[in-house]
């Protein structure tokens, strides 16, 4: 009886130093032990907005529906480019079965990206990706084409004549350089007699882009319209309209769907803004993580959606669902 139980202990060790001595030649996974769920850090442009909290919302529940863990962070700012990075190396540093990373900076993280690749780690982009073929894929809503449509609702509000400002949170990440380009290149080329002033960044910082707007209305008291291309760049603009008392006088539209935003659509503040899906950017970057983990194909390109709200469809349901508060 006593050799019989010897005999299956022995055995169990045995098959436990079989399952060890197999996982340690894997590449580019914390969870390759035996058991373990894969591990995906998500790591975001920021951590302030509404919005960086909606993708948040999505990708935690895409992980807990396919039993993954993840961990999602961002700077404190959307201009932290070096903490971004460290927080990338971080992830690294932890040998993880996927990352999905939405860059600050286009150009910076490609080192570390390469890293990743070359340790096996898949890269998942989402909401702003990298001038690199390193990421297999990126869940992001097309935003030359968003930013496109922004500019034709600007010139159908201005009758196609005048002076428009453009603020942007930046000038480094796709998704700045994106809206920038689609909204600036669509005014130039359909509506020639519409001027752009700027485009001047603020960093996605309310505050900054108040000022901004501020000069920009000083320096060209005929101005007519203002896009910001963000959340915090549009709020940034409403607010300096609102000081200087030029609500009514001047065409504000935005980028995102934050509570204040909606409130300023009702108001009658704003007259729109492109909303894009955070959720759904968020439920997308993870199952393309874990299709990559897994082996699968995953389409290299995953376009998001991204919809125009005002006050005449802000309750449509299909709004209402990509609207975040």
């Amino acid at each position: 009886m006593k050799s019989n139980r010897l005999l299956t202990i022995l055995a169990a060790g045995a098959l436990t130093l079989a399952a060890c001595s197999s996982n340690t030649g894997a590449s580019g996974g914390a969870a390759a032990s035996a058991g373990a769920k894969p591990y995906i850090p998500v790591i975001s442009k920021g951590f302030q907005h509404q919005f960086w909290q909606a993708v948040k919302q999505g990708a935690e529940s895409k992980a807990a529906e396919l039993n993954v863990d993840i961990t999602f962070e961002g700077p404190a700012t959307e201009s932290e480019v070096d903490k971004q990075m460290d927080m990338l190396q971080a992830a690294l540093d932890k040998d993880p079965d996927a990352i999905c990373f939405a860059a600050l900076d286009s150009q910076a993280a490609i080192p570390l990206l390469e890293q990743a690749q070359q340790a096996g780690i898949p890269i998942i982009g989402f909401d702003s990706g990298v001038d690199s073929d390193i990421p297999v894929a990126t869940a992001a809503t097309d935003n030359i084409a968003a930013a496109a449509l922004a500019a034709d609702k600007m010139a159908e509000a201005i009758g196609s004549t005048g002076k428009v400002g453009v603020i942007v949170h930046d000038q480094t990440s796709r998704t700045g350089i994106d809206r920038r380009d689609g909204f600036v290149n669509q005014m130039t080329e359909k509506y020639p007699d519409v001027e752009i002033i700027g485009p001047q960044y603020g960093g996605g910082d309310q505050l900054k882009s108040t000022d901004l707007a501020k000069a920009m209305i000083e320096a060209n008291p005929d101005i007519k319209g203002f896009f910001g291309a963000n959340e915090g760049s549009a709020i940034g603009v409403v607010n300096a309209v609102n000081e200087l008392d030029m609500a009514g006088d001047i065409v504000v539209i935005g980028y995102d769907s934050g509570q204040a935003q909606i409130d300023a659509i009702n108001s009658g503040l704003m007259l729109g803004a492109i909303t894009q899906n955070p959720i759904g950017i968020g439920e997308q970057c993870v199952d393309a993580a874990v299709k990559a983990i897994n082996g699968e194909p995953v389409e290299e390109n995953i376009d998001t959606g991204f919809f125009w709200y005002d006050k005449t469809n802000i309750d449509d349901p299909e709004i209402q669902a990509v609207l975040y508060e």
